[in-house]
């Protein structure tokens, strides 16, 4: 069989990405559609240095940096992409990648991490977040986004079958689309976490600093436990912002590399994460390195945290549920760093491998 695999964009190397280079890993015969490729040439192992088929948008003004601003044609470069002489196409998708167009002797099998999040339940969050909820631009993001809307409902019909990579986005797939939706949870590289029992006395969180990841939530807490030590990795648009309200108990570090990150990993006493993500990496990446999770008990990590065996969940955002939860993992017995990489054990590439080319096999 001829295969395509599509996604939306390959300019760096985050969750999406790892979905693509596992799949290509199953099918590395298999040609890559996107909207733009911009991975430097030192970074595209992953996709096993194969030259890419792109969309317009790839040549259009400042597309380098700015992609993202020609979302509204995102949905006609998608469909300009020609796919017609393979047998199967696999998607990728979080943005326009599920709307690629298929005929009816071709299998599309899409793998969604999340229907385009900003335009459905996350829309007032996004307009909020991004000063659009108000204004003439305010009013054309919305109209963009009512558009989108429509589209993104109508390419779900051009889909055979579709995996979700949460049983949470699974639901959001069945309110969205009307589709049921195989879950596959995404590759984590569990051995690339050495697991470790000897823990230090300080808590640990780590993520781009954006809004919705709620890491400043996180340090508004730990402010009001000044007898508690956290350590924030990582940087983005909100580090000077967090850094100004944080107390002496609180380490910003910033960007580090990998290494750096692991080893603050193994040795603390818990991981801390606030975010509602559609599956969530990091607590994964943790428990694999044998330390507990706190984590926000909404999303992907209920299902990849275990309460009062490899972690402790909070329900509402808010710095004095953190609080609590800090308190609750102190008094725990019965979450032990041994039980925490078993559980991670269960989101290993090779299982990722096997579930998808298991699926894939029965339906080509």
């Amino acid at each position: 069989m001829k295969i395509a695999i599509v996604c939306d964009w390959l300019v760096t190397y985050a969750g999406a990405e790892r979905v693509v280079e596992q799949i290509l890993n199953i099918y590395p015969e298999a040609d890559i559609f996107c909207l733009v490729d911009f991975l430097p040439e030192g970074q595209r192992d992953f996709i096993k240095n194969k030259k890419t088929h792109t969309s317009f948008i790839q040549n259009l003004p400042g597309a380098k940096k700015h992609y993202r601003s020609y979302l509204p044609l995102m949905p006609l470069a998608i469909e300009q992409l020609d796919v017609t002489d393979y047998d199967l196409v696999i998607s990728s998708s979080h943005c326009v990648a599920k709307g690629i167009l298929t005929g009816p002797n071709q299998i599309h099998i899409s793998y969604v991490h999340s229907p385009i999040r900003y335009a459905w339940d996350l829309t007032h969050q996004y307009l909020e977040e991004s000063n659009l909820n108000h204004g003439l631009k305010g009013w054309l993001a919305k109209i963009i986004l009512h558009y989108m809307r429509m589209w993104d409902t109508r390419t779900a019909n051009g889909v055979d079958y579709f995996i979700a990579n949460s049983k949470f986005i699974a639901k959001r797939i069945k309110k969205v689309y009307g589709r049921e939706a195989k879950v596959i949870y995404p590759p984590v590289d569990i051995d690339a976490f050495e697991y470790c029992e000897e823990k230090e006395d300080y808590y640990l969180t780590a993520s781009r600093l954006v809004p919705y990841k709620k890491v400043k939530l996180i340090v508004e807490a730990f402010n009001e436990m000044p007898d508690k030590k956290l350590i924030v990795i990582g940087d983005g648009p909100d580090y000077e912002k967090i850094k100004a309200i944080a107390k002496e108990n609180i380490t910003m570090m910033g960007y580090q590399t990998f290494e750096v990150m692991k080893e603050k990993m193994q040795h603390a006493k818990a991981f801390v994460f606030a975010a509602e993500e559609d599956f969530g990496i990091t607590p994964v990446e943790a428990q694999a390195c044998g330390t507990p999770v706190i984590a926000y008990g909404k999303g992907g990590a209920l299902e990849t945290v275990k309460e009062n065996e490899t972690g402790i969940f909070f329900y509402r955002q808010d710095a004095a549920d953190i609080r609590e939860a800090v308190t609750k993992m102190s008094d725990n017995e019965g979450i032990r760093a041994e039980k925490c990489r078993h559980n991670a054990e269960r989101f290993s590439i090779e299982n990722f491998r096997v579930n998808f080319a298991d699926f894939v096999s029965v339906r080509k």
